[in-house]
């Protein structure tokens, strides 16, 4: 073009005709005698050559230590080599852009972005017009040279959507179509599911809710029915109340221990059941506790505790008093076994039963807390105890007691009534038994309302020390607070068992031997010899009993601070046994005064 050769260049055959040499000042030009027009893509080419260029530059430095020309460490040339000297090359090239190669041995990406639109109406002209480039700083554009086709209003600035799905939003996840790997559909995730990644939803486990844009779950904090709910307001109250009852009968039996009510009442069995009471109603503070494994442990245990102390402290005295009854029809021996001391080891013994069987079941499967999820949305603390039917296994033994100490209270319906604690005893065990009858279709039927199920497990266990408290001791507070004056020996005994000396001589004389009895004055309990008259129902007077006590000098353990004076001797009609009569103090057998106390009221 330029007809002229590089300065010591080599020849070739394309500068061998040429003997001027190059200035470096040739420029071409589109017009004039050295008129070019270039390709497009020429600065490709030429930026490929002179990274050639530059890479053996640097070879030639390396291995030729500047000596001119092509040194034998040069030749061969190792391609290898020559390609780690392409990868190091950097220069600008004849556009001006800086060349070199990337990481994966690419060159510069340097691209014209052209649009081809109408430029002239009238006539109509299309041209590609620049509009911009993309290079490595990225896309750049000339938006007010590009111009978009709108269906609806023809030619428009509006840039259009050109994919074939929107983004998805939060709480949806992708769903690719079938046929399709770069279009999707959004879909939402459901109440209860969090977006587990762009493609996929998953359920929050149970206790656990989402976020409200579902990027993941957060942890439902944890409920218990506590003492300041309006479920536990109600049974509390009645709680405490009953538990400071509980306290007061205590203390009066306590101050008025040596009084004659309260010996008679047996005041060791008194005191066992008392404290049964009270553990009664502390069931309901302790059932009220944030669940723990200590505290389901201590409910599991302490529910069928308080109740055997209440029931075997009950059957130990109903056992008592219907064997001395029905020792009297046989003989006229003391039974086994019925002084205080004997009964407070057989109730021990009852009650050691329940706590074998209450430490062997725990350590079968120990009482432990958990949640529970009556819906997704809540999450409750229970004692696993209360999930299940585990309470009965508590409950069985002291339903067995009950049972049989209401079996006894059926047996001894109709003992005299100076020593009605039995007939008190009785009335006891019915409406308790009617309380547990309808505790236990309600404790099944609230299974998923748990302080509802608490709630009443609370009240029956207080209603049925309530009724023990009631029953059993509400006759013998009102005694010793109002009426003390009927506190004592006489007053205990019931007014139509016995007779005076005008009654006594009213009996046929058939039984000479009875009359002759009978004709002898009626004495004072507390003077020498007494001797007590006591008629059978009106029965003939072969059914007569001659109730003789010796005088205290005789026999001093007579002084014994009880209700009656000792009985030395039982006589009873062979005919009066034969007939099957009721139960009266004419049947009782030859037993101290300290035996008798506990079956007088």
């Amino acid at each position: 073009m330029f007809q002229c050769k590089y300065f010591n260049s080599t020849l070739t055959p394309y500068n061998v005709k040429w003997e001027e040499e190059c200035t470096g000042e040739e420029t071409y030009d589109k017009s004039g005698p050295f008129a070019l027009e270039m390709e497009g893509q020429l600065q490709f080419v030429s930026d490929a050559v002179l990274a050639f260029v530059h890479a053996l530059r640097l070879m030639h430095r390396d291995k030729c230590a500047g000596l001119p020309g092509l040194c034998e460490e040069m030749n061969p040339n190792d391609g290898a080599e020559l390609l780690r000297y392409l990868r190091k090359v950097k220069f600008v090239g004849l556009t001006g852009d800086e060349f070199e190669f990337d990481h994966l041995g690419d060159g510069p990406a340097r691209y014209n972005v052209v649009h081809f639109k109408k430029t002239s109406i009238m006539p109509p002209r299309w041209e590609w017009v620049n509009v911009g480039q993309y290079n490595k700083s990225g896309l750049m554009l000339d938006w007010s040279q590009i111009r978009f086709n709108d269906r609806e209003t023809g030619y428009s600035d509006r840039v259009p959507e050109s994919e074939c799905a929107r983004p998805c939003g939060a709480g949806q996840a992708k769903s690719i179509m079938p046929d399709e790997k770069c279009c999707w559909t959004c879909m939402n995730c459901t109440q209860y599911q969090y977006l587990a990644s762009e493609f996929e939803c998953l359920d929050c486990p149970l206790g656990f809710l989402p976020h409200a844009n579902k990027t993941g779950c957060y942890e439902i904090p944890a409920t218990f029915l506590s003492a300041d709910s309006y479920w536990a307001i109600g049974v509390i109250t009645f709680a405490c109340l009953g538990g400071c009852s509980t306290v007061l009968v205590v203390a009066v039996f306590i101050k008025n221990s040596e009084t004659n009510v309260v010996k008679a009442a047996g005041r060791e069995l008194s005191y066992v059941l008392l404290a049964g009471i009270f553990l009664c109603y502390a069931m309901t503070g302790v059932l009220l506790l944030k669940p723990c494994d200590i505290v389901c442990g201590v409910q599991m245990f302490g529910i069928g505790f308080c109740f055997a102390l209440c029931y075997a402290s009950l059957l130990t005295k109903t056992n008592r008093i219907a064997r001395i009854f029905q020792a009297a029809k046989h003989t006229a021996q003391r039974p086994n076994f019925i002084s205080p001391k004997s009964q407070l080891v057989i109730c021990a013994g009852l009650v050691l039963v329940q706590m074998l069987i209450m430490i062997l079941y725990m350590a079968y499967s120990p009482p432990i807390s958990q949640f529970y999820y009556p819906s997704r949305e809540e999450n409750v603390l229970v004692c696993r105890s209360h999930l299940d039917a585990s309470y009965m296994i508590a409950f069985t033994y002291p339903i067995l007691l009950l049972i049989i100490c209401t079996v006894y209270a059926v047996v001894t319906r109709k003992i005299p009534e100076a020593f009605n604690e039995s007939q008190h005893i009785g009335f006891t065990m019915y409406t308790t038994c009617i309380i547990w009858l309808a505790f236990v279709p309600i404790f099944f039927s609230t299974a998923t309302n748990i302080p509802l199920r608490i709630t009443t497990l609370c009240a029956s266990i207080s209603l049925s020390g309530t009724v023990s408290l009631i029953c059993i001791f509400a006759p013998k507070m009102y005694i010793i607070l109002l009426r003390p004056e009927r506190n004592v020996r006489q007053s205990l005994m019931a007014p139509k068992y016995l007779t005076n000396k005008t009654n006594t001589t009213s009996m046929n004389s058939q039984n000479s031997e009875s009359s002759s009895h009978s004709n002898m004055p009626l004495k004072p309990a507390t003077a020498s010899r007494p001797e007590l008259v006591v008629s059978l129902n009106n029965k003939p007077p072969s059914a007569v009993v001659m109730l003789k006590a010796e005088t205290a000098e005789k026999e001093p353990s007579l002084k014994h601070m009880g209700s009656f004076s000792n009985v030395s001797h039982a006589t009873v009609a062979s005919d009066a046994i034969s007939n099957d009569l009721s139960f009266s103090h004419d049947s009782l057998p030859s037993i101290d005064g300290e035996s008798l106390d506990d079956v007088q009221l």
